[in-house]
């Protein structure tokens, strides 16, 4: 067996020793010994191939794959592809979700040379993003696997998960001699190392308490907000927004001072990036946070003096009946809130089916939460579809995983991380995003001869650029005259005359037309049997006053709580 053959089946029986299952791979000649070793595995059912055309949609596709349980791995040839991997590899690693790049190199010796392809920066090409790395030649499988092991973490060391590179370097022949490849097809899980479990930290009764549940939070924060009886602030994709003290509408009360104003703690699980009302409450410098994670390198807000750690949480005794009340405050704005939210959205619907407007995004959000049920998937791209469903999704039932690439917030990914999660989960996703996240990561959707496609129901709310920023000061300042309305509109709007219906039908993928709440929710009714575009009008002009009724419904309602 030539070394380059050799070298490509000990990483390959290096992802096998910790449970990686799933590869996805872009073409190039320096990795072919990669691809080769990969195909053998594929046919033998030691590791699932995907083969992917374009580097950034395959890094985002084992993203994808990695989210749905079990780590993955992409692999891609040298220079600008591996470069092409970073922004999956930057959310990887502010999410904590595992992900092993396999990037092909020349030989040492060619680095710094006229070697085509070659730069001698791919090897820290990732910086301080990975968790670990390696650079060799080397086919020591033992070794390798260590470098995988560092991807998976491990909470008895304090270490979140995240991304590891292997820099592999292939001399010629780049081709097989002929030797078999020596992958196993089972697949077997290394034992993480056994530590004692950390001790909880009692948090006393007294402080008026809010639970702040951010992405990735985790069942943890539910159990706590019900155990203690706190109101709990949770975002779709934490993975809490569900339970009797979840408040669905609460970026909306954290705007009342009559209810955030006596607040005295906050414990805070995930990482809490969605709103900034929530990152107002979080910088008060009266309020304690309590932050709770079993990874020691866990993020933390600005330096404050009123912040603990804490591994994991309980809370002592029943609440006496200051405490009581806050809480009952709390729940009844939120019922308020819910009810007042839902009668602005039926009027609007009212007004829109009417006179035959287009859909808002918060009424698209709304049938797309409802509609979704206990085992079924959602994921939402990281901008206004997140909010939207942050803000009319109420509250989930249980069971309802909500996805979105939240560790840096980008729009770049969505669609291919949803197809790493429907072919890992072998079962359908369902998919939010704008126009603009849509066509970032089109290529998600070219069809690969000899692949199942993914079962992808995306719902594109198109309205014809960026609405995230109508929302924002840039949004307000564009109202005061004409000229600055212009300039929002080409730096900010950044409008488009992109043909959605033409671009799936170029894709080979299935497109309709939502005009209507029922319309929309009849359409995601349907099975899903492969990728589906549903693409609902939406506009970007009355976005800022929408947001203002919305607003002031809830906020009248609350209010007249007294």
């Amino acid at each position: 067996m030539n070394p380059s053959t050799q070298l490509a089946a000990a990483a390959l029986e290096a992802l096998r020793r910790h449970g990686v299952r799933h590869v996805v791979l872009c073409p190039g000649s320096r990795s072919a010994p990669l691809a080769y070793a990969l195909a053998a595995a594929d046919r033998t059912g030691a590791l699932r191939l995907w083969v992917r055309h374009d580097e950034r949609v395959a890094g985002f596709t084992a993203l994808g794959l990695s989210r749905a349980g079990r780590p993955a791995a992409v692999v891609t040839t040298s220079g600008t592809a591996a470069a092409n991997l970073h922004p999956a590899v930057l959310e990887a690693h502010h999410a904590g979700v595992p992900l092993v790049l396999l990037t092909a190199d020349r030989p040492l010796r060619l680095r710094g040379t006229w070697a085509n392809q070659t730069s001698e920066l791919q090897a820290d090409l990732f910086g301080a993003a990975l968790r670990a790395r390696s650079d060799t030649d080397s086919s020591d499988a033992e070794a390798l696997a260590d470098v995988i092991g560092q991807a998976v973490g491990d909470v008895t060391t304090g270490r979140r998960p995240g991304p590891v590179q292997l820099n592999l370097c292939f001399a010629e022949p780049l081709t097989p001699d002929g030797d078999p490849l020596p992958v196993r097809p089972e697949v077997l899980r290394s034992a993480p190392p056994v530590g004692a479990t950390p001790e909880p930290t009692v948090l006393e009764r007294g402080p008026r308490t809010l639970v702040v549940a951010g992405d990735g939070a985790g069942p943890s924060a539910r159990t706590l907000a019900e155990c203690a009886g706190w109101p709990l602030l949770a975002e779709p994709s934490s993975g809490a927004r569900c339970g009797s003290q979840a408040i669905g509408p609460y970026r909306l009360l954290l705007e009342l001072d009559e209810l955030t104003g006596p607040c005295e703690r906050v414990v805070v699980f995930g990482r809490p990036t969605l709103s900034r009302q929530v990152t107002r409450l979080l910088g008060r410098d009266e309020v304690e946070l309590v932050l709770v994670s079993p990874f020691g390198d866990w993020p933390v807000p600005p330096a404050r003096d009123r912040l603990r750690r804490a591994n994991a949480v309980l809370v002592a005794g029943p609440p006496d009946e200051a405490e009581a009340a806050w809480v009952r405050r709390w729940l009844d704005a939120g019922n308020l809130a819910q009810r007042a939210l839902d009668d602005a959205l039926d009027a609007l619907e009212a007004v829109e089916a009417r006179v035959g407007e287009t859909l808002t995004g918060p009424a698209a959000a709304r049938v797309l939460a409802r509609r979704t049920g206990p085992g079924e998937w959602l994921m939402a791209a990281a901008s206004n579809p997140i909010r939207d469903l942050d803000l009319a999704g109420g509250v989930w039932p249980d069971g309802v995983p909500v996805i979105a690439n939240r560790g840096l917030s980008g729009i770049d990914g969505t669609l291919s991380t949803a197809t790493g999660l429907a072919l890992a989960r072998q079962a359908p996703v369902r998919v939010f995003v704008g126009d603009l996240a849509f066509l970032h990561d089109l290529n998600a959707l070219i069809p690969v001869p000899g692949e199942p496609r993914p079962a992808l129901q995306v719902v594109v709310l198109d309205d014809r650029g960026g609405g995230i920023f109508s929302l924002l000061e840039y949004g307000g300042l564009a109202e005061q005259d004409a000229a600055a309305g212009a300039v929002f509109e080409r730096v900010f709007g950044t409008p488009h005359r992109a043909d959605l219906a033409a671009l799936c039908r170029g894709y080979g993928v299935r497109h309709v037309v939502a005009r209507s709440a029922p319309e929309l929710d009849r359409l995601l009714a349907e099975p899903i049997e492969g990728p589906v575009v549903i693409q609902v009008a939406a506009e970007r002009a009355g976005l800022r006053a929408l947001h203002a009724q919305l607003r002031e419904a809830v906020h009248s309602a609350v209010r007249a709580l007294a």
